[in-house]
């Protein structure tokens, strides 16, 4: 038997300050727990240009080694757009054509590192649509692995948020992205992404463009522990709108330890204790607003049987925005509550009958 509570959190009653306007054609802001602060045509598909990169990267960290050598072909560097200017017969680790890569958006170290990693190019792209698919990026499609134009080559702005935060949880990817310029065989490789410099608290991003999608940007962002990611795609002031974004953003939200912040008591029948804890999973953290009511709901059993065992699922809590679920976090027992004695047992129910 599962209890639906409501549980009220509020502060001051009032509405947040407004959301900056912005010049892109589509935009989120979502957080780290996948929530989304703020989206404008957040779900259409559009070309993506360059910000593909961000799944060939990740599809080449999870299945290379980074120390791994590659020697570069004449195919490699006669790809046409923005280059990292490989040279054929050169050898290269996987980190300098990922440096290659995110830095100076190098079409050229995009089809290195897909035929390195699958063999093919072909191959590569079955492993960066199978990887969204996994990833439940239900509008996203990949044609290469580097974001020329192409008729079935889209994603869109919530599909790239939620892709660039689990890029963000590969520690290699991090160490690579937040690098403003590199040395690669006697060049030095500049971090297109400006942001970097220009927004504090900017811990990596991909810069795309192509006539055809416009000026695309993924960022994201930390302050005080609250990790955010934005997109915009067709923007032609985007280091400005994604600037403005996270302002707003640190300004009128904040992060809350769930786990922390939240318990609940439930009954146990038959068991050595009369109740047992119920908290958040550890790491459950979300991002709600600073001062307006949010409402929490939790869902979990009106009394339990004994055994119980610390770490089991117990439950569920959602954040709800505006009515609708945001997010949603396990709920798990916080200590162990085993079978009570049958000899106390059969002893309180004659104490109870005298």
């Amino acid at each position: 038997m599962i209890l639906s509570l409501l549980l009220l959190t509020q502060t001051v009653p009032a509405f947040a300050a407004s959301a900056p306007t912005l010049r892109a054609e589509a935009a989120v802001m979502m957080s780290g727990d996948g929530g989304v602060l703020y989206a404008k045509n957040a779900d259409t598909r559009r070309l993506i240009a360059s910000t593909t990169k961000l799944m060939t990267a990740l599809v080449c960290l999870e299945n290379t080694s980074i120390d791994d050598v590659f020697t570069a072909q004449e195919r490699h560097c006669r790809v046409e757009g923005s280059s990292m200017y490989l040279k054929a017969g050169e050898r290269y680790t996987v980190r300098e054509l990922l440096l290659g890569l995110l830095l100076s958006s190098g079409n050229d170290a995009a089809l290195a590192l897909a035929e390195y990693t699958a063999g093919s190019e072909g191959a590569f792209v079955q492993m960066m649509n199978r990887k969204a698919q996994e990833l439940g990026l239900r509008d996203t499609h990949f044609e290469n692995p580097h974001g020329l134009d192409a008729k079935s080559h889209y994603s869109t702005a919530s599909d790239l948020a939620r892709l660039m935060l689990v890029c963000m949880e590969n520690g290699a990817f991090r160490s690579l992205a937040v690098q403003r310029s590199a040395e690669v065989k006697g060049l030095t490789l500049l971090n297109h992404n400006k942001l970097l410099t220009l927004c504090p608290g900017c811990v990596g991003g991909k810069t795309g463009y192509t006539r055809a999608a416009g000026r695309c940007l993924v960022s994201c962002c930390e302050r005080d522990g609250m990790r955010l990611a934005c997109v915009t795609l067709s923007d032609p002031d985007d280091w400005n709108d994604h600037r403005a974004l996270y302002d707003w953003a640190y300004a009128n939200f904040t992060l809350h330890d769930l786990h922390a912040e939240f318990s609940f008591d439930v009954p146990v029948i038959s068991g050595s204790r009369s109740s047992v804890r119920v908290v958040p999973a550890p790491g459950s953290a979300a991002v709600l607003p600073r001062d307006r009511e949010t409402v929490i709901r939790a869902e979990l059993p009106r009394f339990v049987f004994a055994p119980v065992s610390a770490g089991e699922a117990a439950g569920t809590l959602t954040v709800l925005r505006d009515g609708d679920a945001a997010v949603t976090f396990p709920l798990i027992y916080a200590g162990d509550a085993a079978l009570a004695d049958p000899c106390i047992r059969i002893f309180d129910r004659e104490e109870s009958s005298s």
